[in-house]
């Protein structure tokens, strides 16, 4: 018999909602500025594995997959300030409510009301779940005609009234959720982040990952399904779904050093990654005009981005427009310099028959107080 993913999951957190549920997943340390704006309910029935709201800036437009109570929410609002806004997305109605109720309470505490809690399914980010309740509860499903016009209901609605709009969010965050996702929707769940994201955007993800794969004896096991275990993520295949959605600049932030569980001689741990909705290369015809020059500073002797570009500790490269825009942005920003080509003394061979001019090195550059580059 396969086990039913969803309720097993839907089940287990109705009942954390109620009353607090210590083995759902590993204790977590947050900053206490921020929780005393934030009800003792709320804080005693969150249930996660890391705190990515350390990496939400001010005014940033920040998405909360799973949401739960509210907790990551309320204190990412805090952060942003009234400048800024979160949505909390969550198909829990029993965790939906307590974080609905809590909102205005968060809200007269903090001096302001940037939050707003919204019922969805996190792998499909267009579907609004509250209107599509609505219209059901006009036209209730009592056959098979009922129940095909409800999907095309759902497919109008995700056109229509998207429940999250196209390049909206600056940082999508979630706090050991994607793990309880279903593995055949897990490629979709990546892409929607990635749809939902502007352009240089990032998502901050904190999940429980394991050593190695996870049998399909776990894998049926409901308890573990709803305790972040059966559904880990194998943790160099957690990056590599950021990769297939088309994100890049991948940053492993946190790692926990010793498991939080060992089940089976597989070790399940707490992973913090950081990933970057990069601009797209605009310059597979690129024909070397406006271009802008860089020297990668090390330590590395060479990399290489997710673009395919290889960069030289050291050495000048020309690259377009669009690459040279992802360049200026986190993470590789302080790890290029960007170079004035009126400042040029002396050549080098770029192995492919041609030369580059390279700047004077001054103080200001990595290249030392004398000698070129």
């Amino acid at each position: 018999m396969t086990l039913n993913v969803s309720a097993a999951v839907r089940d287990r957190y109705s009942e954390a909602s109620q009353t607090q549920v210590a083995a759902l997943c590993c204790p977590v340390s947050y900053d206490p500025r921020f929780l005393d704006a934030i009800p003792r309910e709320v804080i005693e029935r969150d249930y996660g594995c890391g705190d990515p709201s350390k990496y939400v800036k001010s005014g940033d437009v920040v998405l909360d997959l799973g949401s739960g109570g509210g907790k990551i929410c309320f204190i990412a609002a805090q952060v942003v300030g009234p400048t800024g806004r979160v949505i909390g997305i969550d198909c829990n109605d029993d965790m939906l409510s307590l974080a609905r109720r809590s909102q205005p309470e968060v809200a007269k505490r903090i001096g302001f009301d940037n939050v707003q809690f919204r019922k969805g399914q996190i792998q499909d980010l267009k579907l609004d779940l509250d209107r599509l309740e609505a219209r059901l509860r006009e036209q209730p499903i009592a056959s098979s005609s009922d129940w095909l016009h409800a999907h095309e209901r759902a497919d109008e609605l995700r056109r229509s009234s998207p429940l999250v709009a196209d390049e909206s969010v600056d940082v999508v965050v979630s706090n050991c959720v994607l793990n309880l996702v279903r593995l055949a929707d897990r490629q979709q769940l990546f892409n929607e982040i990635h749809r939902v994201l502007k352009p240089c955007g990032r998502a901050v993800i904190s999940d429980i990952v394991s050593s190695a794969d996870v049998p399909a004896s776990l894998q049926n096991n409901p308890e573990l399904w709803s305790g972040c275990l059966s559904g880990a993520f194998r943790e160099d295949r957690f990056l590599t779904a950021f990769e297939s959605a088309g994100f890049g600049g991948l940053e492993i932030l946190e790692r926990q050093s010793a498991p939080w569980q060992v089940v089976e001689r597989i070790e399940f741990r707490s992973l913090t990654v950081r990933a970057h909705k990069l601009p797209l290369n605009c310059c597979a015809d690129w024909d070397g005009s406006n271009a802008t020059d860089v020297v990668y500073r090390g330590p590395w002797k060479s990399v290489r981005d997710d673009s395919g570009n290889t960069f030289a500790r050291g050495q000048r490269v020309a690259v377009c427009q669009a690459t040279a825009d992802m360049l200026r942005q986190p993470p590789y920003a302080s790890q290029i310099l960007f170079l004035d080509g009126s400042a040029s003394c002396c050549e080098t061979s770029t192995g492919n028959g041609t030369t580059l001019s390279l700047p004077l090195a001054t103080e200001s550059n990595c290249c030392g107080p004398t000698g070129c580059c």
